[in-house]
């Protein structure tokens, strides 16, 4: 703090200069140490908007990682559930059948489909009928979201599970 002489006087028994102190004195501008200024402020805003734009990337990455590890043990939970199925009806499961099996635990049934977060898992039409089921099936594992590539995992009675995409 910035002090200044605003008076002074001599005690006439001491010989002795006596001076008075003013904080305000000798200041051009008001007291305006109680807040932020505008620049302050700008510079915080940028310093916080270059952290997120550092940061948000590598979280989406991160969630997306985590999403496909989760799917990706779906698949196996799924192709472990098609063996014990398949020693016990002489055939392999539809979607439907495994996901009862697992207490609902796959997802949630659309029609044929089952949702699970942002995958959607699909047995391949065409080898669904009983004939099919006795020698093969396959899995899909498809996540479709506009503003990201699609992710495509696949599952065949072999319980080889396969990355198509991307």
């Amino acid at each position: 703090m910035i002090y200044a002489i605003s008076s002074e006087e001599k005690l006439p028994e001491t010989g002795v200069r006596k001076c008075h102190f003013s904080p305000a004195a000798g200041r051009n501008r008001p007291d305006r140490d109680n807040g932020f200024s505008l620049i302050e402020l700008l510079l915080v805003v940028a310093i916080i908007g270059v952290i997120a734009a550092l940061g948000i990337p590598s979280l989406q990455k991160g969630i997306r990682s985590a999403e496909d590890g989760t799917t990706f043990a779906t698949l196996r939970t799924i192709s472990s559930t098609q063996v014990g199925f398949f020693s016990q009806n002489g055939r392999f499961g539809r979607l439907a059948e495994i996901n009862g099996l697992v207490g609902k635990g796959i997802g949630r049934e659309i029609d044929d489909r089952i949702v699970r977060g942002r995958y959607v898992f699909e047995m391949d039409p065409s080898l669904s009928d009983d004939e099919h089921l006795r020698q093969l099936y396959v899995i899909t594992a498809t996540r479709s979201v506009s503003d990201d590539a699609i992710h495509k995992f696949e599952l065949d009675q072999s319980g080889q599970i396969t990355q198509v995409l991307p």
